[in-house]
């Protein structure tokens, strides 16, 4: 029997938003990771806002909102709003019920601002770390690192002549050489800059994305955005190393990398720390000078090193592939550092995700 259409609509629904979604989403389970990191931030949180004056957007909203943006790939803040007025997943992921009504777009930008200039997204990515590690997810003596090309939201047409240029001597380069960066400037970002990662690739407005990975279950466990230059990827991978890394007396660590780290002073930099530098080396008809020792060459973990370091391509091509780091759509260093590391925290909720069903099993 053919049923009726009926056009009157209910006035009330009896079911709730948590009965919705279904149990074995994954979105339950990122939210679940996503609470308890909020709550060991809840401190640092409440430093950014005044106690008294009208009651602003929590900040635990716009997190998960921005990590909604990441999650599913959303590509304007204005779409964004669009989604939490019709999508019961996204209302519920964020926090909000049936019935509130959503944000106005500009004043959610002027909160992120807040948050941006509080460095939470750094915040956000160490808490989600502390939480892996309350998991035993973490190796301690094992790390990769890498780094990754991220396009500015500039045009290449947008670099002009500075109106003072550097005199000579002065240069960013070696030795106060003048390079191309310190002569052009952009318009449009004035932070970024024309760079490419290999010679065959044309230069682009950039900025550069660094990443320490654990090799265990391989999670970021530190990371940063920078200006684009030769030299970056080694400079942000000795910071990265001091500020994620805890070293207790007489414990051993490596750290693999690829051949843009075969340099003198970066390998005797890991000596003074005590990390083994397990470096991809330039092989015959390569140009590049190799500066590994004998026994640094045959310890037995660096094959081992090697093998995992491939894992950290997985973090960039996740990061890039439908998300906002391909072109990165904020302009300005500091910008672009904090959704760097938003990005970043929302690829280890993914991962972690995927590794609580794996430790329920072997329990």
């Amino acid at each position: 029997m053919r049923g009726d259409e009926e056009q009157q609509s209910g006035m009330f629904s009896y079911v709730t938003m948590e009965a919705r979604i279904a149990s074995d989403h994954p979105a339950r389970q990122i939210r679940s990771l996503v609470d308890r990191a909020l709550q060991r931030m809840d401190g640092e949180l409440g430093k950014l806002y005044a106690s008294t004056g009208r009651p602003s957007i929590a900040p635990e909203r716009l997190l998960r909102a921005q990590l909604l943006m990441v999650l599913y790939s959303i590509r304007s803040e204005r779409q964004l709003m669009e989604q939490l007025n019709y999508n019961l997943l996204f209302r519920w992921f964020v926090g909000l019920e049936m019935d509130d009504p959503v944000w106005d777009v500009t004043v959610f930008t002027k909160n992120r601002e807040r948050l941006i200039s509080g460095g939470v997204s750094q915040q956000l990515l160490l808490a989600v770390v502390e939480e892996a590690r309350a998991h035993q997810w973490l190796s301690e003596a094992h790390f990769t690192v890498d780094g990754t090309l991220i396009q500015a939201w500039a045009s290449t047409r947008s670099f002009q002549p500075k109106k003072e240029p550097p005199q000579a001597g002065s240069g960013t380069g070696d030795g106060g050489r003048i390079r191309l960066r310190d002569k052009v400037e952009s318009r449009t970002d004035p932070d970024a800059r024309l760079y490419r990662k290999a010679a065959a690739d044309r230069s682009v407005p950039s900025y550069l994305g660094h990443a320490l990975m654990e090799n265990r279950s391989g999670l970021v466990i530190a990371a940063e955005a920078s200006l684009a230059a030769t030299d970056a990827e080694r400079r942000a991978a000795i910071r990265l190393l001091d500020r994620g890394v805890a070293r207790p007396a007489g414990g051993r660590f490596t750290l693999g990398a690829d051949t843009q780290y075969q340099a003198a002073e970066f390998i005797q930099a890991l000596r003074e720390r005590s990390v083994a530098p397990h470096v991809s080396e330039y092989v015959h008809g390569n140009l590049g000078k190799n500066h590994l020792t004998a026994a640094e060459r045959s310890d037995p973990w660096r094959s081992v090193s090697q093998r995992k370091r491939k894992l950290i391509e997985r973090v960039f091509a996740w990061s890039k592939l439908h998300r906002g780091l391909r072109q990165v759509k904020l302009r300005g260093l500091e910008r672009v550092d904090w959704f760097y590391r938003l990005t970043i925290a929302a690829y280890n909720l993914v991962r972690m995700r995927r590794l609580i069903p794996m430790q329920s099993m072997a329990a």
